[in-house]
């Protein structure tokens, strides 16, 4: 029993110890993985209550959005006429352009107005 105790005994004071930095210790000669290099850079930042970096507010061109928005009224007036011309039987060949440019003007002025 005694033996077990010092055994024992031998065994936990023999373990290396962890600094108590929460850190743990990277033997050399082992690259460290970029994530965690990552994560120990942004914890000492979060540490050092840096602000992060701020965004520069971007400029509305006004001039450039008005005229985004009058080709999207002209391209919308333009297409009940054309989808009349369905009830025909006749499709004409620009209607689809026409529907994806629609699309693409919307998405544009709304990320434009509402980043």
């Amino acid at each position: 029993m005694k033996l077990l105790a010092s055994l024992l005994a031998i065994l936990l004071l023999a373990q290396p110890t962890v600094p108590q930095t929460g850190q743990i210790p990277v033997p050399t000669g082992i690259p460290v993985p970029t994530g965690q290099r990552t994560a120990e850079e942004a914890r000492s930042r979060a540490e050092q209550n840096v602000p992060p970096p701020q965004q520069p507010k971007k400029t509305i061109d006004t001039a450039r959005l008005q005229q985004d928005a009058d080709e999207l009224a002209t391209l919308a007036a333009s297409i009940p006429p054309a989808v009349s011309q369905t009830n025909h039987g006749v499709i004409p060949r620009d209607v689809v352009d026409r529907l994806k440019r629609i699309e693409r003007l919307a998405k544009h002025l709304r990320g434009e107005i509402n980043p």
